[in-house]
């Protein structure tokens, strides 16, 4: 992966994260390095459910892989909001 690769990711992992945390009700207390961390991950899962789908490839936006990866964070946030509570 080169640089520019990395670097995309982080962007579209911060972008995702936020959306997932503009989804999720309340307050979330967790920090922006989780929300990016989060949302890198949802974003590459979602990017596979999709391809799986078959609608990861679409004339115009992919709004179907979109809203799978802002899902997948917004699940991702509430879960880890929660666990860091219970300590």
């Amino acid at each position: 992966m080169e640089i520019s690769g990395i670097i995309s990711a982080i962007v579209i992992g911060l972008v995702i994260g936020v959306l997932g945390r503009l989804v999720v009700p309340g307050r979330q207390h967790i920090g922006i390095l989780w929300t990016i961390v989060v949302g890198i991950v949802a974003a590459l899962l979602g990017s596979a459910i999709a391809a799986g789908f078959g609608v990861a490839d679409t004339k115009g936006p992919d709004w179907i892989e979109w809203f799978i990866q802002i899902a997948l964070a917004a699940v991702g946030i509430a879960a880890l909001d929660r666990s860091r509570l219970r300590r």
